[in-house]
């Protein structure tokens, strides 16, 4: 189990701290939704998770195979819909990784990043498409 404390400092900021390793950081509301925008929004985490996932397990996948993917980035454009409620309609994903390894090595990564855990916690109704770009792809 994992615990994390939100406390919420007014103005529509709030701040969030991991228990186990005391990190924290800063939310604000969008400004799109009453506040100033003044820090990442809770449905821009969900974005940012994403795209931390993607990477992460991906990064486990490669150091089992032997394969570098540092320099890997994630990029994650969110969009938000208003009705029936507001919520995450869409996170379109750009996954950008330098190097160039094997084909299997490439499809053994873009399956383990298509499997991480916060993909498969994401309602089935958000938009998901991820694209990969490999190497000379990449540029």
């Amino acid at each position: 189990m994992v615990t994390t404390t939100t406390l919420y400092e007014g103005d529509l900021h709030c701040r969030l701290i991991h228990a186990s390793s005391g990190a924290a950081f800063d939310t604000d509301a969008p400004k799109d939704n009453q506040g100033k925008g003044e820090s990442f929004s809770p449905t821009d985490l969900v974005g940012a998770a994403l795209g931390s996932c993607l990477l992460t397990v991906m990064g486990i996948a490669a150091r089992a195979r032997g394969v570098a993917i540092e320099g890997a980035t994630a990029k994650v454009d969110k969009t938000m819909i208003a009705t029936p409620v507001r919520r995450v309609a869409r996170l379109d994903v750009t996954v950008t990784i330098p190097h160039l390894p094997s084909l299997a090595d490439r499809e053994a990564l873009e399956a383990a990043a298509l499997g991480c855990p916060v993909k498969a916690s994401l309602h089935p109704d958000i938009d998901l498409p991820i694209a990969f770009h490999w190497g000379a792809d990449a540029a």
